[in-house]
């Protein structure tokens, strides 16, 4: 049987844990891994609906993921929120979402 699931096809899935959850200047290397991963996205959602503070996710670094959440504390599914603004999580500079986009969306699901 083939795991189908996301994490098994990230580019880090051969990577020592350690070699992601680190501090400093080490997290711009982390973050290079991500850069062309098949499954970026998904690991930057899933971080984010489960509020993972630690490591690099997605792409990610812990403050950035902190301040979107700090920002947008009513968004229940990251996922549907990319998927209605794929642009969002553009490479690079993704992780600056104007907050019209999210006060949108939230108004459409009717938060």
């Amino acid at each position: 049987m083939t795991d189908q699931h996301w994490t098994a096809y990230g580019a880090c899935s051969g990577a020592p844990p350690d070699d992601l959850f680190v501090e400093g200047a080490a997290q711009r290397t982390a973050r290079e891994v991500c850069a062309n991963c098949a499954v970026r996205v998904d690991c930057l959602i899933d971080a984010l609906d489960h509020r993972i503070l630690f490591g690099v996710w997605g792409g990610t670094t812990e403050r950035e993921r902190r301040a979107l959440l700090r920002r947008y504390p009513d968004v229940g599914s990251w996922r549907e929120v990319i998927d209605t603004d794929p642009d969002i999580v553009a490479w690079p500079g993704a992780y600056r979402v104007p907050r019209r986009r999210a006060l949108e969306h939230q108004s459409a699901v009717g938060r």
